[in-house]
């Protein structure tokens, strides 16, 4: 037996091992709405109901024509009939193509283009989509709406479920055989697909179960949907918020704050702008978190500030983990907020950049020259020296070997050596002598200027520690190899009346720091641009093109 047949090693065995060995264990709990009282009431699949469920909905989606191979859009938020539908297409072995449905209009059309679906399931607005665009449309067969039928028609969940059950012996995948497509949230380009095996996914789960140490008689709360089928395949209660999962930044910190509290959650999977709007209501109503064991922040940088906050609601066993990957590899690194909070966080505001921790499990992570180019094997002078800022590959297998019909990008971001594939995170970093890694930013955000390049995460460090300085943001304009760096400041009160105090300290502090003496050039902007998933990430892209505009 290998590693990929095991429990933690097949997608659907943590279903249907649990549904044999603990039918009536709670699998999946969603809030009801329409509550007058203003208190929660949640309704729930047992494992042997979701077991059941997937079952009759897998036959009909095969008398549907969605079979083994077909490639079908899934564009639901978490909800019930959401892990039945990914549990179900898994079970047939078709292709689910994971879609926010909170995207938009315009990247959802784009995403059908790119991914030439066979079969589209989908919240009922979707069937508008079809007849608003059908040229995106071409070669789809199967169109089935979850909700009530609209005027425009189509397949329906009741449709689907009319088969009577039967029990469906799942197909048998291979480790390589795809098992789904995920879409990157696409915040600086269109988004891309992500091709994941069966493989990558069952080694993606396992890691995490190892990592954090995660027990099956756990209860998890789903903020991150590209993490929502982790929990039903690890034998775990998978709770689902009251929330927009495509807006984390706006979500009602009282609705996650009573579903930890009523379910006595114990794993949190978030974005930092959700822990940062729970953290300060928490902090506001003194409010606790007995029943986490750990908390895991990821998408985003998480502020030490929000760190600290955090970290006071929960008991003393309990930590605050930063887990840093990408869809394209995940997880690939991590570290606690104990280590961080008592070691790194003074490094950070002198400005070595943000420490990222050590690898998960095996992954392996190595640094090699910085190139804006495709690389053709790895370098012959690895390994990369300690302490120099180097781009930031890795190799595991959780790791996705190819985008989705995108040999050029494929071609950029993947380094073949052998039989192996490395993924370029597209981000810089270096190594210290305690083996963690540290990042200076995205590979496209450095400034290259005549003096030499300048990262931005190290340098906005000198400036942030600024009292009066909410965010800063390092940018170029100017030629690609001669830019002139700018830093963009959002200050604590937006209409502070002595910016010219504050520009004259602000160039001080870069004239006494070496990694800033380049930075000459400081520009108030009231409210930095985010981007619109984790309201975490500056939009640089954007920054960069008004600061170019006014300095004209």
């Amino acid at each position: 037996m290998t590693l990929f047949d095991t429990t933690i090693g097949n997608l659907l065995s943590g279903i249907t091992e649990t549904a044999k060995n603990s039918p009536y264990k709670r699998a999946v709990v969603c809030p009801e709405s329409g509550n007058r009282d203003g208190r929660l009431a949640y309704t729930h699949l047992t494992f042997r109901q979701l077991d059941q469920e997937s079952d009759c909905i897998a036959a009909g989606l095969a008398t549907a024509g969605i079979v083994r191979g077909t490639r079908t859009i899934l564009a639901l938020r978490p909800c019930l009939d959401f892990f039945s539908l990914s549990a179900a297409l898994l079970k047939i072995g078709a292709i689910p193509v994971i879609v926010d449905p909170g995207m938009g209009i315009n990247p959802m059309l784009q995403c059908i283009r790119d991914t030439r679906p066979e079969a589209f399931i989908g919240m009922p607005w979707t069937r508008f989509l079809k007849f608003l665009r059908p040229g995106f449309f071409k070669g789809l067969k199967t169109f089935i709406i979850v909700g009530k039928r609209l005027l425009w028609g189509g397949l329906t969940m009741d449709d689907i479920r009319k088969i009577p059950w039967i029990s469906q012996p799942p197909v048998n995948p291979q480790p390589d055989d795809t098992a789904a497509i995920l879409l990157t949230p696409g915040n600086t380009g269109p988004a891309k697909g992500v091709v994941h095996t069966h493989g990558n996914l069952a080694a993606r789960i396992r890691m995490i179960k190892d990592r954090f140490d995660i027990a099956p008689d756990e209860i998890d709360l789903i903020t991150v949907p590209a993490f929502a089928f982790f929990g039903p395949a690890l034998g775990l209660t998978s709770v689902i918020p009251d929330m927009d999962p495509a807006r984390p930044a706006l979500v009602r910190p009282e609705n996650i704050i009573q579903i930890i509290i009523d379910q006595g959650v114990t794993n949190l999977f978030a974005s930092p702008a959700l822990l940062d709007r729970v953290g300060q209501h928490a902090r506001n109503y003194k409010i606790t978190f007995p029943s986490l064991k750990r908390v895991i922040s990821m998408g985003a940088p998480l502020s030490t500030v929000c760190m600290e906050r955090f970290a006071k609601t929960l008991p003393p066993a309990a930590e605050l983990h930063v887990s840093y990957g990408a869809l394209e590899a995940m997880p690939v690194m991590s570290i606690g907020s104990a280590e961080i909070l008592s070691e790194t966080k003074e490094l950070s505001v002198k400005g070595y950049g943000e420490c990222i921790g050590r690898p998960v499990g095996d992954m392996d992570v190595r640094l090699i020259p910085i190139t804006d180019d495709p690389v053709d094997g790895l370098p012959d002078d690895l390994p990369f020296p300690q302490g120099e800022i180097g781009e930031l590959i890795v190799k595991g297998d959780p790791v996705s070997e190819s985008y989705l019909e995108n040999p050029d990008l494929d071609t950029l971001q993947k380094i073949r050596e052998n039989h192996d594939t490395w993924h370029r995170m597209g981000d810089l970093g270096w190594m210290d002598k305690n083996n963690r890694f540290w990042f200076c930013g995205r590979k496209s955000h450095r400034v290259i200027t005549e003096k030499g390049t300048l990262y931005p995460i190290p340098c906005e460090a000198i400036f942030n520690a600024h009292p009066d300085v909410c965010r800063s943001a390092l940018v170029g304009i100017g030629p690609p190899e001669n830019k002139t760096p700018v830093l963009c400041v959002e200050l604590e009160q937006s209409d502070a009346l002595d910016q010219k105090r504050i520009e004259t300290e602000l160039l001080t502090l870069a004239e006494q720091n070496v990694i800033t003496q380049g930075i000459t050039t400081i520009l108030f902007h009231k409210q930095l641009p985010m981007d619109a998933r984790h309201q975490a990430k500056i939009n640089r892209e954007e920054l960069a093109i008004w600061a170019t505009k006014q300095r004209k």
